[in-house]
């Protein structure tokens, strides 16, 4: 057989939110006087994503990976832990075709961050910007989310190799 083989994982990852805490997404840090509660810099979206990508390629998730039992991830860049999970792709032969990204959170808003956030993930992936959509919603003061506690991101992508 010759062409591409083509592959999908999703991801899904969800933080609690809390005081003094510094707010990061997509490798952005976002203003915010409350943050992500996690063992490494919280980046919630992009754990959702590293999931995504290891799902599409069946290696795991991101805590055999870099299990928060291991203080060499603590208070670790997340974008660290995104670029080797690209580079444990890379190794098979996968490339990344594109990431959709989906983030809830109550507040702040979003909007003025999503370009930013585009650009750092397709730098970090090693793909173009248009090749990386991230969206986010309320969920009307619905649920965890709702009430400020917590932040949930859902993120599907498709890799790619030769075959």
């Amino acid at each position: 057989m010759s062409g591409l083989m083509f592959r999908v994982g999703n991801g899904y990852d969800v933080h609690q939110i809390a005081e003094g805490l510094p707010m990061w997404l997509c490798g952005v840090e976002v203003p915010s006087d409350r943050g992500f509660v996690a063992h490494s810099d919280g980046d919630v979206a992009i754990h959702a994503l590293c999931d995504a990508l290891l799902g599409a390629a069946a290696k795991g998730d991101i805590g055999l990976h870099f299990p928060d039992s291991d203080d060499r991830f603590k208070g670790i860049d997340s974008k660290k832990l995104l670029a080797e999970v690209v580079r444990l792709l890379e190794q098979d032969g996968w490339q990344v075709g594109n990431a959709d990204i989906t983030i809830a959170l109550q507040a702040p808003k979003l909007r003025p961050h999503i370009d930013l956030m585009r650009q750092t993930l397709a730098d970090v992936i090693g793909t173009d910007v248009s090749c990386v959509s991230v969206k986010a919603t309320t969920t009307e003061h619905l649920g965890f989310v709702g009430r400020g506690e917590g932040c949930q991101v859902w993120a599907s992508v498709t890799i790619f190799k030769k075959a």
